[in-house]
């Protein structure tokens, strides 16, 4: 049983590693607010995850993207979201960080970061990524001998994984800032917002495809 867990913690943080959206607006936050920031942005991913999981558990999942125009409405809440991003990002980096003397701009609330990362992970790109890997193991452990307990081991290394995760990249971050001079968390905000741009035009190209592809119905 401990096997199974651990198994699955180094799964979960294998799953975590490919750099994606929720993983640039954390360290985003990051450089601007410090660690609490950061991983309330993961609290925020992770609040997904495991709303998901509860639904895999209980056999709504398979249903969540069948409601029509249900996937291009949420693709274009990211895309729109993601944009707003990139562009406030942008905007932040021409304010001088100077944490060595102390001089900071106001932070950002803990709740704003965390309803950023919610709302990145609600996203039919992030459902369908659940639903392609997760969403596999997840049922083929439902179908074990020991059902639940089997479920709860696969889900919980993983989302314990993902935790793990989330909180040593933000204390990288966050001690990271200390090290770095002004000038270069403002190239590495201007980065971050361009990379948040570019993610949130890729989830406009997927509204597109999904509203054709809803029309083709």
């Amino acid at each position: 049983m401990l096997y199974t867990y651990f198994t699955y913690i180094l799964l979960g943080l294998a799953l975590t590693l490919p750099v994606g959206p929720v993983t640039i607006q954390m360290l985003r936050q990051g450089l601007s607010g410090g660690f609490w920031h950061s991983w309330f942005v993961g609290m925020g991913g992770m609040t997904v995850d495991l709303l998901l999981v509860f639904l895999f558990y209980f056999g709504l999942s398979t249903y969540i993207l069948d409601v029509p125009y249900l996937q291009p409405v949420m693709w274009f809440i990211g895309f729109l979201f993601l944009i707003y991003l990139g562009i406030q990002s942008i905007k932040d980096s021409t304010t001088t960080l100077d944490f060595t003397q102390g001089h900071k701009k106001k932070k950002p609330s803990l709740t704003k970061a965390y309803g950023s990362g919610f709302v990145i992970a609600l996203t039919p790109g992030y459902i369908m990524f659940w639903l392609g890997i997760l969403g596999t193991l997840l049922a083929s452990s439902l179908t074990d001998a020991k059902g639940s307990l089997s479920f709860l081991l696969v889900a919980g290394g993983i989302v314990t994984g993902i935790l793990i995760h989330d909180i040593l990249f933000s204390w990288i971050v966050s001690y990271s800032r200390k090290l770095l001079k002004p000038i270069a968390i403002q190239y590495i905000s201007v980065g971050a917002g361009l990379i948040l741009i570019a993610f949130g035009l890729y989830f406009g190209y997927e509204c597109i495809q999904s509203f054709r592809g809803e029309l083709a119905l």
